[in-house]
C-alpha cells in the first residue's frame, strides 16, 4: 500500500518568523554560586532578569541553573509570571513611595516633564522597562543589585492611583450654559384697587 504524503509542517514552521515579543528584556546580572554538599562544592551559575512592557508592566525573576544561558532562560520565565502592573500618570508616578527590604531602602518620588529617570543601577533598569520616564530616587544601605532590584519591585507595589491624577488625564468638557425659562417674563406691580371682583385687571 503506497503511503500517502503529507504536507511538511516542519519546514513550513522553520520557515516562519518569530513576531516581535511585546516586552523587553535585560540581564542584571549573572553570577557564580556555590553550595557545599556531601561531596564538596556545587558550582552553578545565578541570572538576575528584568521584563517590562515600557507601558506600566514590569516583572523581576531570578533562576539557576548548571549553564549561563539555562540560568537566563528560567528567570526570564520567573520574571514572566511576576510581572505587576504600576499606575503611570504623565510619564510619571502618581505619589511618592518608600520601602525598606532587607539591607536596602529606596525612596521614589514624581518628577515633572523633561527630569529623566534619575536613578542608577538596578532601580533605573527597572523603572525604563515600566516606562517611568521622569523620576527622582534616593538609595541607602547595601549596593547588592538583588536586594536593590527586590526593593525596588515591593516599592513600586505600593503606587495608587489617588485620583486626582485620573481627573487630570480627561479632558474638560465646555458646558453650555442653561437657559433661564424666566427670562423675557416681566413682572409689574399692581395694586388691590386695579383688581376687579371677578380677578381679572381692569382696563383689560
Amino acid at each position: 500500500m503506497a503511503k500517502t504524503s503529507r504536507p511538511d509542517r516542519k519546514r513550513g514552521d522553520r520557515g516562519r518568523r518569530r513576531e516581535p515579543s511585546e516586552f523587553a528584556e535585560q540581564t542584571l546580572s549573572v553570577d557564580r554560586v556555590t553550595r557545599v554538599v556531601k561531596g564538596g562544592r556545587r558550582m552553578r551559575f545565578r541570572a538576575i532578569v528584568v521584563i517590562g512592557n515600557r507601558k506600566g508592566k514590569v516583572g523581576l525573576g531570578t533562576g539557576k541553573a548548571a549553564e549561563v544561558q539555562a540560568a537566563v532562560r528560567k528567570a526570564t520565565s520567573a520574571a514572566k509570571r511576576a510581572m505587576i502592573r504600576i499606575p503611570l500618570v504623565k510619564g510619571t508616578i502618581p505619589h511618592q513611595v518608600e520601602r525598606k527590604f532587607k539591607a536596602a531602602r529606596v525612596r521614589l518620588i514624581p518628577a515633572v516633564d523633561g527630569t529623566g529617570i534619575i536613578a542608577g543601577g538596578a532601580l533605573r533598569v527597572i523603572l525604563d522597562h515600566a516606562g517611568v520616564k521622569n523620576v527622582l530616587s534616593k538609595r541607602y544601605g547595601t549596593r547588592n543589585k538583588l536586594v536593590n532590584a527586590q526593593a525596588t519591585m515591593l516599592a513600586l507595589e505600593m503606587l495608587r492611583f489617588t485620583g486626582k491624577e485620573t481627573l487630570e488625564e480627561e479632558p474638560k468638557k465646555a458646558v453650555a450654559p442653561e437657559e433661564d425659562p424666566t427670562r423675557g417674563i416681566g413682572v409689574k406691580q399692581v395694586s388691590k384697587s386695579d383688581v376687579s371682583r371677578e380677578g381679572t385687571l381692569k382696563g383689560k
